[in-house]
């Protein structure tokens, strides 16, 4: 694997701070399936500059979390032209991430990554959960006649018998979606949109406890008014402070081993949204090394 200069990477931090790296952030700026707005091969490089103007302290946690972490950032290479290959291709980047005990935080891109980005987790784990973000359930078996589609990331996510998905923000999906979700209860937990002010923390940790945990999030999960650069904006979406605290209980209570952030279309002189998912990916890594330091000071 070849590494971009520290100060080229992910968050821009000088190149003399010595710290020994936990986390690979992974550019993959795929590109295949995007039925609305395009855009989403721009993200990576957008997002990496944006954090750049990301504060390293955070005021929360009290401290300039990047030092107990490191964070290497990947050098763009090509992917591969066909979605299934792409897919491979991503699921193999993780196997070595994961090999070195390294901590993958991939940069999508469409959706469609998320069943090769866990993989190497399913292969390894008994059960995994995955802690999904979005508008939409990604529950269609198939979309314009294709089974790997930023439509079907989770359907191709529980392909895998052995994950189980938690869903939150959910407002948009087909008939087709909700037959098949009423029938896989039992491996589908869906916290639905327009029922925010119901949703427990209480219930969420006690669902997480003890688990081995994949997030996924797209940023169209969040209100179109917050996240208007991403292909199929919804709005009765979620918001920064809707987010954060389920973020923050999940990591306290589970391992969670990677995380992939999708679906960013960056607009053109507009970089709010490329900042937004910016300090999403910084506050994501800083929760979960946050936690696992706690764990380990037990």
């Amino acid at each position: 694997m070849k590494f971009l200069k520290q100060k080229e990477g992910f968050l821009g931090y000088e190149a003399n701070t010595k710290i020994k790296s936990k986390v690979v952030v992974v550019p993959f700026g795929l590109e295949k399936t995007v039925s609305y707005g395009k855009g989403t091969k721009n993200a990576p490089i957008e997002i990496i500059k944006a954090s750049h103007q990301v504060e390293l302290f955070d005021e929360e946690l009290n401290k300039e979390t990047f030092r107990n972490i490191g964070i290497k950032t990947l050098k763009p290479f090509k992917i591969k032209k066909k979605i299934k290959s792409a897919i491979n291709q991503i699921a193999n980047i993780n196997k070595q991430i994961i090999s070195r005990k390294l901590f993958p935080l991939v940069l999508g891109g469409e959706h469609s990554i998320t069943s090769g980005s866990i993989r190497p987790f399913v292969e390894k784990f008994k059960d995994l959960y995955i802690l999904h973000f979005d508008a939409h359930a990604d529950l269609r078996e198939r979309y314009d006649g294709e089974r790997y589609s930023h439509a079907t990331a989770i359907k191709r996510c529980l392909d895998f018998k052995n994950v189980k998905v938690i869903s939150f923000g959910i407002r948009n999906l087909s008939k087709e979606e909700m037959n098949f979700y009423n029938k896989n209860k039992r491996r589908i937990k869906i916290f639905w949109g327009n029922k925010k002010k119901n949703w427990k923390i209480s219930e969420i940790r006690e669902l997480f406890k003890n688990k081995n945990v994949y997030i996924t999030f797209d940023v169209d999960g969040f209100d179109s008014s917050l996240m208007p650069a991403t292909g199929t904006p919804e709005p009765g979406g979620m918001f920064w402070d809707d987010v954060m605290p389920i973020i923050k209980n999940v990591c306290s209570v589970s391992n969670v081993v990677g995380a992939d952030i999708n679906e960013l279309a960056p607009i053109k002189n507009f970089n709010s949204c490329n900042f937004l998912v910016a300090k999403l990916a910084y506050k994501i890594i800083s929760y979960v090394f946050e936690s696992k330091l706690k764990y380990l000071n037990r």
